[in-house]
């Protein structure tokens, strides 16, 4: 989770030696496993008994002195970053996930045939949002020499890997967010073995968490809130 402050903010916090606290409130906390406050710039009350918010307040001194840390290196920037927490959800399995891959492999010492099977998991997020820059990436050992795929992917002879692009995936798209991706290998050193893939997307507009953020008190207001998320490690097995 991250607060933007904008660069004038920075003026105000030095020329007051005591400015406002910055007070916020993070909701719908209940399905996440862990919360991990930024412990340089954030404080919070571990005796608070609500199971479904948490209340945090910064280190006025400290993110004034990070802001003027920030302005230095950056003096043009606009907007300033500063990560106030993580968090980690609970997982409930493949429910929890907003992309079910399954993959099948053929394998012969002269071919492999692979399909994917991708569908899109509405349920996953809290307001379905569309699945966008998504990259699937499938190594293929055995010595490639040719591949034809379904729809086109590219191979990187180097990497020895097989990359699929899509431009976005939702409960709007063809088959309610549901296809194949389909690829044949002629090899020269076969047979290949099965592997894990890799896929990368991300999401605007939306969360897995259902997290929501508030600010507690006066002095400062949001005047924006931006959901998002993105995979990091998201592979799946044969």
């Amino acid at each position: 989770m991250t607060i933007s402050f904008p660069s004038g903010i920075i003026k105000v916090f030095t020329s007051n030696p005591s400015p406002a606290v910055l007070c916020f409130r993070v909701k719908n906390i209940s399905r996440l496993e862990q919360i991990l406050p930024n412990a340089q710039l954030v404080f919070s009350d571990p005796s608070q008994c609500d199971s479904n918010t948490k209340d945090f307040w910064m280190n006025m001194q400290a993110v004034t002195v990070y802001l003027k840390k920030l302005s230095e290196q950056n003096p043009a920037a606009s907007y300033y970053n500063v990560d106030v927490l993580k968090y980690q959800v609970s997982s409930n399995g493949i429910q929890s996930t907003p992309l079910n891959l399954a993959t099948y492999w053929k394998c012969s010492a002269g071919t492999t045939d692979l399909r994917v099977d991708y569908k899109y998991n509405p349920e996953a997020m809290v307001i379905p949002s569309v699945l966008s820059n998504i990259q699937v990436m499938v190594p293929v050992d055995g010595g490639v020499t040719n591949m034809q795929s379904l729809p086109p992917a590219i191979w990187n002879a180097e990497q020895m890997k097989a990359f699929w692009k899509l431009s976005g995936v939702s409960e709007k798209s063809e088959n309610g967010g549901s296809g194949t991706l389909r690829a044949k290998f002629d090899l020269s050193e076969g047979p290949s073995k099965p592997t894990t893939l890799a896929v990368q997307f991300l999401s605007e507009g939306s969360t897995l968490s259902g997290v929501d953020i508030e600010l507690v008190g006066t002095g400062y207001r949001l005047s924006l809130v931006k959901k998002r998320f993105a995979t990091g490690r998201y592979l799946a097995d044969c």
